[in-house]
C-alpha cells in the first residue's frame, strides 16, 4: 500500500493493492472508530468530505473510490457486486481495521449491505444512505431498457467531453438536483471527477461499469431481499423524499420503504427532508444527521 501525506484538513490519500491493481482510498479523521464509505454508481469517495467533517474525533472514515470510479478507474472488470465486496474485504485487511462500519450512498448503499452479508465475520455496524432496498423490476423486463430509461443522461455525460474544467463544473452548476444547492464541498467533488487534457475534460467514472452495476443491481433483488433479512444488527436506512428538484417519490418509495419495515423488524428508516439523491450528501443539514447516524451505529 502506498500512502502520501496531504495537510491536516484534507484526506490522507491511500492506494491499497486489490487484483488488477490499486484502490484509491481517502481517510479522514485519526480516532479509533473505524468506518468504510462507499459512494454511489458515478460519484467517487470525495462525496464524503462534507460527513467527515462533522464526525466526532473518535471516528476515522476510509472513503473508497470505487473500482471503475474516480482514481480507481483504471482498475479492469470484472465488476458487480462480488468484484466491490472483495475490493472492500482487501481494503479492510490491508488497513488492518477491526470490525469497520460499512456505510453507502446509493449504489454503494446495496454493495455496503451486500459485503456485510458476505463478510460478516470481518465488519461491523451498517448503514445505508438512499438504497440498499430491492428495486422492483417487472417480470420479463428487458433490464437494458430500464437502465437506459433510467441513467440515459448520466451515461451520455460520462462519455461527453468538455472544452475546459470550468465547462465540466459549470454543467454540474446547471445540473437540476442542485439547482440553489451549490456549495464548495460540491465544486470539490465535482473537480475530483475530472480528467483529460484542454479542449476534451471529461469524468474519471469507466462507462461500462456502470452498466455492469446496473445490470447486477436490477437482477439481484432476491440476493439483496436476502441479505436485508440475514442482518442481525440495528439497519438504519436515511432517505431522501426526492430524486432531484422538485420531484416526488424518491428512489426508495414511501410504499416500498414500508414493505420492508414490515419484511425487516430491524429496519429503521428516517427520512431527511428537503434532500434529493444528490443533496443529501452535501447539505450541512442532511451531513450532520448522517455522521450522527454513522457514529451510532460505530
Amino acid at each position: 500500500m502506498e500512502s502520501t501525506a496531504t495537510p491536516a484538513d484534507a484526506a490522507r490519500v491511500s492506494d491499497v493493492a486489490v487484483a488488477g491493481g490499486t484502490l484509491r482510498v481517502l481517510s479522514f479523521g485519526t480516532g479509533p472508530v473505524h468506518a468504510i464509505a462507499v459512494h454511489g454508481i458515478t460519484a467517487n469517495a470525495s462525496c464524503w468530505q462534507a460527513v467527515a467533517r462533522a464526525l466526532p474525533e473518535q471516528c476515522t472514515l476510509h472513503a473508497v473510490d470505487v473500482r471503475g470510479r474516480g482514481h480507481s478507474a483504471a482498475l479492469p472488470g470484472p465488476y458487480g457486486f462480488d468484484q466491490h465486496a472483495a475490493d472492500l474485504r482487501a481494503l479492510a485487511l490491508a488497513l488492518d481495521l477491526d470490525q469497520p462500519v460499512l456505510v453507502g450512498h446509493s449504489l454503494g448503499a446495496y454493495i455496503a449491505l451486500l459485503t456485510a452479508d458476505a463478510y460478516a465475520d470481518l465488519f461491523g455496524g451498517l448503514l445505508l444512505i438512499d438504497g440498499g432496498l430491492p428495486m422492483p423490476v417487472p417480470p420479463g423486463a428487458d433490464l437494458d431498457q430500464v437502465i437506459a430509461a433510467s441513467l440515459g443522461p448520466a451515461l451520455a455525460r460520462l462519455t461527453r467531453t468538455f472544452p475546459s474544467a470550468d465547462a465540466y463544473l459549470d454543467f454540474w452548476r446547471a445540473h437540476p438536483a442542485l439547482a440553489g444547492s451549490w456549495n464548495d464541498d460540491i465544486e470539490h467533488y465535482v473537480r475530483y471527477d475530472i480528467t483529460g487534457e484542454p479542449g476534451a475534460y471529461r469524468s474519471r467514472v469507466a462507462p461500462v461499469c456502470v452498466t455492469v452495476d446496473s445490470r447486477d443491481l436490477l437482477s439481484s433483488g432476491e440476493r439483496i431481499a436476502t441479505a436485508l433479512k440475514r442482518y442481525e444488527g440495528p439497519l438504519p436506512l436515511l432517505r431522501a423524499p426526492r430524486v432531484t428538484v422538485g420531484e416526488a417519490p424518491g428512489l426508495l418509495p414511501e410504499e416500498l420503504v414500508a414493505h420492508w419495515q414490515s419484511e425487516v423488524p430491524n429496519l429503521t428508516v428516517t427520512t431527511i427532508p428537503d434532500t434529493n439523491h444528490y443533496t443529501i450528501m452535501f447539505d450541512p443539514a442532511a451531513t450532520g444527521r448522517i455522521a450522527a447516524a454513522l457514529a451510532e451505529v460505530s
